[in-house]
């Protein structure tokens, strides 16, 4: 397998698939492998100490949504649940889903109502913090639950949201609980030795109100330093590629220059990351892949000018 492995000229199919190779996005985005500053830490057991979500923003890329996951791992505890705000979310719709359509072609002889509901990242962590026995009337025959259990729920970019979306969940998120109108209205609470950790992340698009945010305890990721850079790379890429001190310095010099290059949008560190695999990648030998993608660089642009 070399690069290029798609040429763009045109050739007769090959006989047999060409190999492809391995996505590095895994590897890179792994739970253990994230590497959060002091004071995200400080935030973090703030949050937990006093059941609050956690509001997290910064730029794009740096790592707002992967500290879900790092969380969870370190907690020990499942993978977040995860709710993606789209624009026309609605406060419900982080609890559950229930399918009206289905209900409706049911005919003379519907299911139980419960069996038209699909809970979604809030609702299934508040049920998940409650015993069977107590729920069970609520929940499908496809519901599968050995114990209660503390959960970590993501809503990611929750700015995505109308207005009125953060207001409408205040009371839900304070106190931990739902209703489910189509139950009679019945309410599902949390358990409170088992209070989901929450945590939330923003682009800064849109200014959330302020009731919601005193709710919240917020923190600003803030750019890493030439220094800490050095060690999110080496906790991220350390073991999959090949980093000598010329590659890593020339590389970080130029992306700070890129940086303050008064660009619409700045690279992140996720593009960072990205940048040093492609590299590495594209010129496996070198000891410093940037000379030799400047110099190949140089070649077609020389190439093109004849």
């Amino acid at each position: 397998m070399s690069y290029p492995y798609y040429s763009g000229s045109p050739k007769p199919k090959p006989a047999i698939p060409i190999e492809l190779p391995n996505s590095q996005y895994e590897h890179q985005t792994k739970p253990e492998n994230y590497l959060p500053d002091d004071g995200l830490v400080d935030a973090v057991n703030v949050a937990l100490m006093l059941g609050q979500p956690l509001l997290l923003t910064g730029e794009a890329g740096a790592g707002k949504t992967q500290l879900a996951y790092h969380v969870a791992h370190q907690l020990g505890l499942e993978k977040p649940l995860k709710f993606e705000t789209k624009s026309d979310s609605k406060a419900k719709d982080l609890f559950y889903f229930y399918d009206y359509l289905g209900h409706f072609h049911a005919g003379e002889k519907p299911q139980h109502n419960s069996e038209y509901i699909t809970f979604n990242a809030l609702g299934l962590a508040i049920l998940r913090a409650n015993n069977y026995d107590d729920i069970k009337h609520l929940v499908n025959k496809n519901y599968k639950q050995a114990e209660k259990t503390h959960s970590v729920v993501l809503i990611d970019e929750i700015d995505k949201a109308q207005r009125d979306f953060p207001n409408d969940i205040l009371n839900e998120v304070e106190l931990m609980s739902f209703k489910i109108q189509e139950q009679d209205n019945a309410e599902v609470k949390t358990d409170v030795s088992m209070r989901p950790v929450l945590i939330l992340t923003s682009n800064s698009e849109k200014h959330l109100p302020d009731a919601f945010l005193r709710r919240c305890i917020y923190y600003h990721i803030p750019f890493p330093d030439g220094e800490r850079l050095t060690q999110i790379i080496d906790s991220r890429l350390g073991d999959s590629i090949k980093l000598s001190t010329a590659f890593l310095k020339n590389t970080l010099d130029l992306f700070d220059k890129l940086r303050k290059a008064g660009l619409q949008k700045k690279p992140a560190t996720a593009e960072l990351l990205n940048w040093l695999t492609v590299l590495n990648s594209r010129f496996p030998k070198s000891d410093n892949p940037l000379v030799e993608y400047q110099k190949d660089s140089q070649s077609l642009t020389l190439k093109y000018l004849g």
